[in-house]
């Protein structure tokens, strides 16, 4: 089965982070969203991929041909960005022709599910997951058989709280392609933009058959909160409570869980929990809790948690919750006057 994962969007709720780099390469729990993404799906067995990019499209090209070179990868370019419907619209002669269905994943989304088993059910899937406020997302409705009956974008008035969590296995990739071309041809949009969602239910009005499948936990990594939400329960791992198995930092204490990147200096300080530390960084007289820190960033005096801090930023002085971009430079610690 072909995985297409849609990683066009130009993440803006997750700014000043998005201005040098896509949403879906933003680093969380010692890796990208999109490297869990691609392991998660590796391990399920999937070798073949379809990479949706725009905004910054370039650097996930290059990622993906870098760390993963072992994957059949196509990149197919969507301009102009006019919703999900038509992202998988540009890209339906990569996957119309393939006889054991597609399966789909936003590029934003880490969904925690048992993906063989998933795989493995007979028919279209669609993933949800009990929402208190199911008016913000797509939602599906489901019959006294337990069948999808209805699928909505956004409804104002919600007839359901489960909410489709941006994962889908739909069987007929055929009658998919001919689902989106439908869309396009009828100028069919919701919210402004082309949905899959309406495509689906397309589908199921021409009779196609859809069950959901509720998944354990689902990240929507395209939020501050979120995404810090996402590392802390990534870092939830046998592997970050090695606290020993780190270098010996002068005068520091690690509280696991916590991911550490290869050549980082570290003194005075206290790390953890819930912190992932990329490579190169220097940290000095400071305390860091529930946090992402970039790449050869520096921190110095200060009391940090719930923090995102870019790569090659650089932070001394007071105790905030920042939401920090790429090369950046905030220097309290210098006498005003």
């Amino acid at each position: 089965m072909k995985a297409i994962i849609p990683v066009a969007g130009i993440g803006s709720r997750l700014r000043p982070h998005t201005h040098t780099q896509p949403k879906s390469l933003v680093p969380v729990a010692g890796n990208t969203i999109l490297g869990h993404i691609i392991d998660r799906l590796k391990a399920a067995g999937l070798t073949e991929y379809v990479f949706i990019i725009g905004y910054l499209g370039e650097k996930i090209e290059q990622y993906v041909r870098e760390r993963y070179p072992e994957l059949n990868a196509t990149f197919v370019v969507q301009a102009p960005r006019e919703g999900l419907g038509h992202a998988l619209y540009m890209a339906r002669e990569t996957f119309r022709h393939d006889t054991d269905g597609v399966l789909i994943l936003l590029g934003d989304t880490i969904v925690d599910v048992d993906l063989p088993a998933l795989l493995a059910q007979p028919g279209t899937i669609l993933a949800v997951k009990e929402v208190k406020t199911p008016s913000l997302f797509g939602i599906v409705e489901t019959g006294p058989d337990g069948q999808v009956n209805r699928v909505v974008e956004k409804p104002r008035i919600p007839k359901s709280n489960y909410a489709l969590v941006g994962l889908y296995k739909v069987a007929n990739a055929e009658k998919l392609a001919q689902a989106l071309e439908w869309l396009i041809a009828t100028d069919q949009r919701t919210h402004e933009e082309f949905q899959l969602t309406d495509a689906l239910m397309h589908l199921i009005e021409e009779g196609e058959v859809m069950h959901p499948a509720a998944v354990d936990n689902w990240f929507d990594c395209g939020r501050k909160e979120t995404l810090l939400e996402a590392n802390a329960r990534l870092l939830d791992q046998p592997e970050f409570y090695a606290a020993h198995d780190y270098p010996d930092f002068t005068d520091t204490v690690v509280i696991p869980p916590v991911s550490i990147g290869a050549g980082c200096r570290i003194t005075h300080s206290i790390i953890g929990p819930n912190v992932a530390i990329g490579e190169g960084t220097i940290i000095r007289s400071t305390i860091v809790s529930d946090s992402i820190i970039g790449s050869y960033s520096e921190l110095s005096s200060a009391v940090m948690h719930d923090c995102i801090v870019g790569s090659d930023a650089s932070f001394r002085g007071l105790n905030h919750s920042l939401n920090l971009g790429d090369n950046t430079e905030i220097d309290y610690s210098q006498a005003r006057g």
